[in-house]
C-alpha cells in the first residue's frame, strides 16, 4: 500500500440523521455521489457491517479522462467495515482495473459531526491508488460534497 491520504470536508445544512439516510439509500446515493461530469449506478448495496457494495461510475463526456475499468467507467466494489448510524461510515474498496496504478484497497471514512450551522461532513480516503491524481481526486471529493449539499437542499 502506498499510504496517500486525501481528505475533504464541508458543512451542510442538514442533520447528521438526514445525511446518513441519504448515504444508506442506494437511489439517493446514486444521485449525489458521482462527481460533476459523471453518473452512477448502484449494482449491489448492503449498508451494514460486513455488507458488500458495487458501484459503477460513468463519465458523461467523451473528452473525459479514460476510465479505470473501461473507456468511460470506473467500477469499484468492497465491503462496509464499520457503520455507526448518524456518525460514521467506513468502507474498503477496490477498483476493477487491469492497470496496476489503480490496484490496492482504498479505505473511505465518512464522518457526520453536528455543528451549529448543520453537519460537518468529512471524507477521508486512505491508501489512494497512485494512478489517481491528487488534484483530480480532491476536485472529485469536493464535487461530491457539493452534490450532497445540493441534494439535501432539494429535500427541504
Amino acid at each position: 500500500m502506498h499510504g496517500r491520504i486525501d481528505t475533504a470536508s464541508r458543512v451542510i445544512q442538514a442533520s447528521p440523521r438526514a445525511l446518513y439516510q441519504a448515504f444508506i439509500n442506494p437511489e439517493s446515493l446514486a444521485s449525489w455521489l458521482p462527481p460533476k461530469g459523471m453518473s452512477a449506478h448502484v449494482d449491489l448495496f448492503e449498508p451494514r457491517k460486513g455488507g458488500r457494495y458495487k458501484l459503477t461510475l460513468t463519465y458523461e463526456s467523451e473528452d473525459a479522462v479514460k476510465g479505470k475499468t473501461s473507456e468511460n467507467t470506473d467500477v469499484s466494489q468492497g465491503v462496509f467495515l464499520e457503520i455507526v448510524p448518524h456518525k460514521k461510515i467506513v468502507q474498503s474498496g477496490m477498483f476493477d482495473s487491469e492497470d496496476p496504478a489503480f490496484s490496492g484497497e482504498m479505505v473511505q471514512s465518512w464522518y457526520f459531526e453536528a455543528v451549529s450551522e448543520g453537519t460537518k461532513v468529512t471524507l477521508i480516503c486512505e491508501n489512494v491508488p497512485i494512478g489517481v491524481r491528487k488534484s483530480d481526486h480532491l476536485d472529485g471529493l469536493n464535487s461530491t460534497l457539493n452534490n450532497l449539499a445540493a441534494f439535501m437542499e432539494e429535500l427541504k
